[in-house]
């Protein structure tokens, strides 16, 4: 099963995949609106993100948490884009609190992959917890 982990950050969706606890080095990493405000930006982060669904063939999606209020919450533009990737009509998604992530983190000792990029390790572990 292909699953991709996914933190959301100012205009960027950061993107892993596993299959079957495996890190897949895959050659999109993240996914960017460049202007949350115009309406061919949104279809292009759209189709962006469907082609990646589907190129890697991915069965589930989960996205790190963010705080809707106070002073780690996240952005506008972060919820425009988790609204727009739970459209997606391939696959489900679920959305984990920092907490859970940070908890597994905890609990577990993490290797993380040496191709993971430093930036993906949020996204790595929102994936990799629920496995």
């Amino acid at each position: 099963m292909n699953i991709c982990g996914i933190e959301l950050k100012a205009n960027n969706a950061i993107l892993v995949v596993l299959k079957n606890s495996e890190y897949i080095d895959t050659k999109i990493k993240k996914i960017v609106i460049e202007d949350d405000e115009k309406q061919e930006d949104i279809r292009k982060f759209c189709n962006e993100f469907l082609d990646f669904l589907q190129t890697n063939q991915i069965e589930k999606v989960f996205i790190k948490k963010r705080g809707k209020k106070g002073a780690f919450s996240g952005g506008a533009v972060t919820f425009k884009m988790e609204g727009l990737i739970q459209l997606n009509p391939l696959c489900s998604v679920d959305l984990l609190s920092a907490q859970t992530i940070s908890t597994f983190e905890k609990k577990n000792e993490i290797n993380f992959p040496k191709e993971l990029k430093k930036y993906q390790e949020q996204a790595y572990l929102t994936a990799f917890c629920n496995l």
